[in-house]
């Protein structure tokens, strides 16, 4: 600007442009995320359905879950966004490239809404709906079944898009696996494109389990997890996590008589975004 301004004719320093800008409120600012994009013209319409489904259920102690794949971390000391209170920085990696042997972690969270429970499965290999459904699997063994010893259905509430997707064909099989392996009606409703962050394991475990570790180097498997169990809040959050090494691939492709064989039935309003895996033979 000061250059322009003299080629203009009008001499002027840096140092003035600079003061100027302030005393008109103009700084140095990032961008901030606060546009959302159109919104979807059934959106208001499945958050009624969902708000419908999670009363029901709950009213006849069915397990409502949320669910959700959380950001990808490096595991080496690299910096992690944040800070904390100590008498000196932590001295961490002038680079971020991952560490070939430690590798990244991928936590997928399971959310109870009614008890105020989550569990955290931290994968080692790729994001896929495999994992995702080993993950909830991981749940329902160690926690859920016991907290809902006479449950026969389950209602999960997950995002649109990727490993759990509503168009996701992987993510529909391995639920069909997972209901014939416990014996579960499992109910699934997708929140609308655009909508993730009302999931509620967004605001109500994410959250928490990020500040707990900010500022703090991920620098191995284990310090993760701890940082994941050791995250409560005062409104009485409790937090488990557990380690998952199996080995995924990516690209599995689901045939269409795979699909055919999935005991599937959509809802009769959003089908798309609703609908109930039976166990096979009911």
């Amino acid at each position: 600007m000061a250059r322009e301004m003299s080629r203009q004719g009008h001499p002027i320093s840096r140092g003035t442009v600079g003061r100027l800008l302030k005393e008109m409120d103009f700084s140095l600012r990032a961008n901030v995320k606060s546009l959302s994009g159109p919104r979807h013209p059934d959106r208001e319409e499945q958050f009624r359905v969902i708000g419908g489904k999670v009363q029901g259920l709950r009213r006849q102690g069915v397990p409502v879950v949320s669910v959700d794949t959380k950001k990808k971390e490096l595991i080496a000391n690299f910096q992690n966004a944040g800070r904390i209170w100590r008498d000196q920085p932590i001295q961490v990696a002038d680079h971020d490239f991952p560490d070939p042997e430690l590798g990244r972690a991928i936590p997928f969270g399971i959310y109870d809404v009614d008890r105020n429970r989550g569990r955290v499965v931290v994968g080692t290999s790729v994001q896929t709906a495999s994992f995702a459904v080993d993950a909830l699997a991981e749940w329902y063994l160690r926690d859920g079944r016991k907290m809902y010893p006479k449950a026969q259905e389950i209602l999960i509430l997950c995002d649109n898009g990727g490993c759990n997707g509503s168009k996701n064909r992987l993510w529909k099989y391995e639920l069909q696996l997972f209901a014939d392996q416990f014996g579960l009606k499992v109910h699934v409703s997708h929140y609308p494109p655009g909508a993730s962050k009302w999931n509620p394991i967004e605001h109500r475990l994410f959250g928490f389990i990020s500040k707990n570790w900010a500022g703090q180097p991920l620098t191995s498997y284990e310090k993760m997890l701890n940082y994941i169990r050791t995250t409560k809040t005062q409104t009485g959050l409790r937090v488990r996590a557990s380690l998952l090494d199996k080995r995924y691939v990516n690209g599995i492709q689901i045939s269409d008589d795979l699909m055919d064989g999935i005991n599937l039935r959509r809802g009769r309003v959003l089908p798309a975004w609703n609908y109930t895996i039976r166990p096979r033979g009911n």
